[in-house]
């Protein structure tokens, strides 16, 4: 199996590199490589000049602003773009709920929902996730009952990231309470504005408002936005969920990551030199670049193998663990670099302050605190063994 990129595959990495490095504003890519939370215009803006060059959904079908990349693209796409801290479009608009849409919905929602979800004109929310049915998804109650023309949707949802600035939702519910978990639910699109929807925040240890529970009270979601058949949408969440986990190994994330903390430790001192002369800290950052390096080249054998194959790899699985892992390692390297700096208050964040010592360094800890999460999202990792065990060892 050949590795190595094409003499093709290298002209298009340096036309998007130049580009990133170009079009995307450098304070908008300090924020994100120093672990600050972006503000919703921001966002907004840096999604929409990636999909003026067409690059905000290239996955998707071609009609509705795909590109005809192939898997190696993709990948050098993604990589590059974590590397330079170029936010990713809006996972939720262009993984996830536009997909689905493409691929299950009619006409009339493709060409209702699909060109608005590319240029971020409708910002979407994910509503999966409920107390007691997280990694066990299937476990659901949220209820939605047939009356007439529309739904009657009655339940909770938690972790809705970034709810508070959504105009639609894509949510699971039961539509069939004597089915069997897996099957019964099906899959809805819900405007925010409905009467009947609540919305509260919920602070992370972070200190950030990141995440909402969202409460149904007789909402009614009209027939016409049922995604697909109804009491299907198991198939659909499946079909989703398998598009956000070939993307989170987010290996860019952390030689990013890597980059930046020994660019850094080269300025903090350290008894008579600096941080960087400790051999400790050298072997340390050696060996989280040593499995870096691996979980690389483990992914390029996956994006290799879909160049002959569509059909869904069990090797994401392995890559959302180690990735998820070194994702967090390479958060607590930054912390560690910035020492006693990485203290600070919750307060003087939300102003983007740093009270104390250089101004990377009180971010490094909330961007800790943050990152513990990754190892839950997109299928925890105990349900990525399960996965693993069953796909390769039959068990």
């Amino acid at each position: 199996m050949d590795l190595r990129f094409t003499t093709e595959e290298l002209a298009f990495r340096d036309e998007i590199r130049a580009f990133f490095r170009s079009e995307i504003p450098a304070a908008i890519r300090r924020k994100v490589s120093e672990g600050r939370h972006l503000t919703k215009d921001e966002l907004v803006t840096s999604h929409r000049i990636l999909n003026a060059r067409g690059w905000a959904v290239p996955h998707w079908p071609k009609q509705w602003g795909g590109q005809d990349w192939t898997p190696v693209q993709r990948y050098i796409f993604a990589e590059e773009m974590q590397r330079a801290a170029v936010p990713s479009p809006l996972q939720f608009n262009v993984y996830m709920v536009g997909p689905v849409i493409a691929h299950f919905g009619n006409d009339e929602q493709k060409r209702r929902f699909l060109p608005a979800t590319a240029n971020i004109d409708i910002w979407w929310c994910q509503g999966f996730s409920e107390p007691g049915a997280g990694s066990d998804l299937a476990s659901l109650k949220t209820r939605a009952e047939r009356q007439g023309d529309h739904y009657l949707v009655n339940g909770q949802k938690a972790w809705t990231t970034l709810g508070q600035y959504a105009d639609w939702m894509f949510l699971l519910a039961r539509t069939d309470k004597e089915a069997k978990k897996q099957q019964g639910i099906s899959f809805l699109l819900v405007d925010m504005k409905t009467p009947g929807i609540t919305l509260r925040p919920t602070i992370t240890i972070d200190g950030a408002h990141e995440v909402n529970e969202v409460f149904f009270d007789d909402v009614k979601i009209p027939l016409e936005n049922l995604v697909g058949e109804e009491n299907k949408g198991w198939d659909y969440a499946k079909f989703l969920l398998s598009n956000e986990r070939t993307s989170i190994a987010r290996v860019g994330v952390s030689k990013q990551r890597i980059a930046r903390a020994k660019a850094l430790a080269r300025q903090v001192p350290c008894g008579d030199a600096t941080l960087w002369d400790d051999p400790d800290f050298r072997k340390r950052v050696a060996r989280l670049e040593v499995q870096i390096k691996a979980l690389e080249i483990t992914q390029m054998r996956v994006v290799a193998a879909a160049r002959v194959s569509d059909q869904p790899d069990p090797n994401s699985s392995i890559l959302k663990i180690k990735g998820s892992e070194l994702q967090q390692a390479t958060s607590e390297l930054l912390k560690d670099v910035a020492g006693p700096f990485a203290l600070t208050s919750f307060d003087a964040l939300e102003s983007n302050v740093a009270p104390d010592g250089p101004d990377w360094a009180a971010f490094t800890a909330p961007c800790y605190f943050n990152t513990r999460k990754v190892s839950i999202y997109g299928g925890s990792n105990e349900i990525q063994r399960n996965i693993i065990a069953k796909a390769f060892l039959g068990l």
